[in-house]
């Protein structure tokens, strides 16, 4: 049995996930975080300091993943992490403190399996195109930008290559900032608007030609469930950190 603690127990995700847990046949919700909800805990070391548990998982806040994350290492217990808002350097510092601990964590801008394929494919089609760019779209209230999803993208785009600029930022006339954030060499462009919920779309062009890979997140957290249940089961066996929901599909040889 997987001894399951939620961080943002209450929130739009965190209480579907919490509500599979508890119906999972292998896994046990031992305890919530939640800074407004009396009966759950208000910090996650407030938390796993009072009821043992196996894995922390994250669905909180950009201003306070990090520290939850980190708590969580400490005190040995393995991290999901579904909150965006964490910049490379702090992956980078819980990567750290994950190996010292021999803990394991499982990180995802996105875990529906759909925006995982949209990982997969954009960055096999950044092998064969040199260019491209990204437009994250959110709600008009997300406050960090880009996404957790983008970003993801778009460091891992960064290990394939860079994408070759048309006219270099610093030669752009008028300005400069209208073309988006350079975000590990790739130009995203955040649209924070009302109705949407989650969107991110990559766009490639060659010569004659362009290709556009989107994803589109629903009203439902149910998409996020079930990838997060996956890193859930996955996450006691590493060590370290593993960004991407894609990192736990299989492919077509059978490998992880």
């Amino acid at each position: 049995m997987i001894r399951v603690c939620v961080a943002g127990v209450t929130g739009w995700t965190g209480s579907a996930v919490a509500e599979a847990v508890e119906a999972a046949d292998d896994l046990e919700l031992v305890a919530g975080v939640s800074r407004n909800d009396p009966p759950s805990f208000s910090t996650v070391a407030e938390a796993l300091d009072a009821v043992p548990a196996d894995v922390l998982v994250d669905y909180t806040h950009a201003a306070v993943t990090k520290a939850n994350t980190l708590a969580a290492i400490e005190r040995g217990v393995a991290v999901v992490v579904g909150s965006s808002g964490m910049s490379a350097d702090d992956y980078a510092d819980v990567d750290g403190a994950a190996r010292e601990r021999r803990v394991g964590v499982i990180a995802a801008g996105n875990f529906s399996v759909t925006a995982a394929l949209l990982l997969r494919f954009a960055v096999e089609a950044a092998r064969h195109l040199e260019s491209w760019e990204l437009i994250d779209y959110a709600s008009a209230t997300k406050p960090d930008a880009p996404s957790g999803t983008a970003r993801e993208l778009a460091e891992r785009l960064a290990e394939v290559r860079r994408p070759a600029p048309g006219v270099p930022l610093e030669d752009v006339l008028g300005a400069r900032e209208a073309r988006g954030a350079a975000v590990a060499g790739t130009q995203v462009h955040s649209l924070r608007l009302p109705s949407f919920s989650v969107s991110t779309e990559a766009i490639f062009a060659a010569d004659g030609e362009r290709l556009s890979i989107r994803h589109d997140a629903g009203e439902s957290p149910a998409p996020y469930v079930a990838g997060t249940l996956l890193a859930i089961r996955a996450v006691g066996g590493r060590v370290g950190l593993t960004r991407g929901l894609d990192q736990l599909l299989g492919r077509a040889s059978g490998s992880a």
